[in-house]
Formats: C-alpha cells, sequence, structure tokens
C-alpha cells in the first residue's frame, strides 16, 4: 500500500483498506495504458502519476461532507480528482462530467471496469449540465482540477452545487492573479467569500492549494452562460 496516500486518507479520517488501495493502482493501469491510445494526461511515468494524480486527488478529502453525499467532477478528463474520491469516499455519489466523447467513454469503461457502483459519467459541458433540472443546484460539492481559471469555473461549478454546499478548485501559483479577477462572478453566482487552502506535503506541489467557495445563495437562471453565448468572455 503506498504510504503517501495512506497518510493523506488519515488526515481525513479516512481509512483506506487493501482493496481500496488495489483500485487505485488498478485505475492508474487503465489510465496509462489508454494515455497510450488518447491525451488523458501528460504524466506517463507511473511513480508521477502515483503523486500528482491519486495523491493530489487524495488532498481534498479533509474538504468533503463526513456523510454521504453528491460530488461533481466537472472536466473530469482521464478521472482525477472524481475516480480516486469515489475509491476512497464509497458513500459518495460521484458524478464524472466531461464533454469530450473519447476521454467520457475512458471515464465509463474504467468505472466498469473496476466495478465503481458509485461513478456515474455525464457526457456533456459543465455549462449545459448547470442548466438541466436533473443536475442543477443538486450536488453537494462540485471539484474541478487543471480545467482553467477561476472566473471560469466559478460559473461553471457554482450553478451545480446546492445552496449551503461548495465548489473546491485545485489550483496553483496562478491563482494570485486569478482571486480578483474572479471575485465579482463568485458572488453574482452566489458564492461566498474565497477560502484558500495550502496543500501540505506533497511532492512537488510546492505552490499546490484548494479553493473552498461556500455556496451561499442560489445561482440566477440565466447563468451558467450557454458556450455559445459565453464565447470566451468570462463573466466582468
Amino acid at each position: 500500500m503506498n504510504p503517501l496516500w495512506t497518510d493523506l486518507s488519515q488526515r481525513a479520517a479516512v481509512a483506506l483498506d487493501q482493496r481500496q488501495a488495489d483500485l487505485l493502482s488498478r485505475y492508474l493501469d487503465l489510465l496509462l495504458e489508454a494515455n497510450h491510445r488518447m491525451n488523458l494526461t501528460r504524466i506517463a511515468d507511473r511513480a508521477a502519476a502515483e503523486v500528482h494524480h491519486v495523491a493530489d486527488s487524495l488532498t481534498l478529502l479533509p474538504h468533503l461532507p463526513a456523510g454521504p453525499h453528491r460530488l461533481a467532477d466537472v472536466g473530469s478528463g482521464g478521472g482525477a480528482p472524481g475516480i480516486p474520491l469515489a475509491i476512497a469516499r464509497p458513500d459518495a455519489r460521484v458524478v464524472l462530467i466531461e464533454a469530450t466523447k473519447k476521454k467520457a467513454a475512458f471515464l465509463s469503461e474504467t468505472a466498469e471496469k473496476l466495478a465503481l457502483a458509485n461513478v456515474t459519467v455525464c457526457p456533456r459541458r459543465a455549462e449545459d449540465a448547470g442548466r438541466e433540472p436533473a443536475t442543477r443546484e443538486t450536488f453537494d460539492v462540485a471539484v474541478a482540477r487543471a480545467v482553467g481559471a477561476l472566473v471560469w469555473l466559478a460559473e461553471w461549478c457554482l450553478p451545480l452545487v446546492k445552496k449551503g454546499g461548495k465548489v473546491l478548485a485545485m489550483k496553483g501559483a496562478k491563482l494570485a492573479d486569478e482571486l480578483p479577477a474572479a471575485a465579482k462572478a463568485i458572488r453574482l453566482l452566489g458564492g461566498g467569500p474565497p477560502l484558500v487552502h495550502k496543500v501540505q506535503d506533497l511532492p512537488g506541489a510546492e505552490h499546490h492549494v484548494i479553493v473552498e467557495i461556500s455556496k451561499i445563495a442560489k445561482t440566477p437562471p440565466k447563468y451558467p452562460r450557454p458556450a455559445t453565448e459565453a464565447e470566451s468572455k468570462p463573466l466582468p
């Protein structure tokens, strides 16, 4: 069992058993194997993937609700952080939102091969999911990793989260510039003041932080904007 995975889980009072550790390892096998056929990750080294895909995902555990909850992984791509979180927290119902068909197909196949009954895949853009009654303001948590600037993440993620829930955005050194640019949009979309949590003791992740945005009010019906309306123009 990877000691870093165990340590990060224990910090959140989550005890990984051998089956869960094996599932995390098998997930990496599937990810790296599929990466030869499609562009899922720039990290092709197994040891680096154990840190930057699985361990990095597990740094979110302390910020998740203690009991059963519904979680959206926005722009899931190769499945991190959503799949590792689903393995570590089988009481969470995880929806992987991924618009690219090949990536969504990989996610569905991986969830099936790992027998993750708590994982479903939504092959749609986040903007569309945020406007659908079945997914709008239905999640306790929305997470996003390596998807876009915070002003865009706010528009894609906050409409998915119910009042009282939260967005957890995994960010890096550029956050200092992104926070001021996103402040107005966050308020407009129903978010509270962002809290920034520094990621501790993760090798090679000195600048990694988790931005926590609480959902304190309902998102106005006109948001998120359809992709054709937004046209690469972030909210002011």
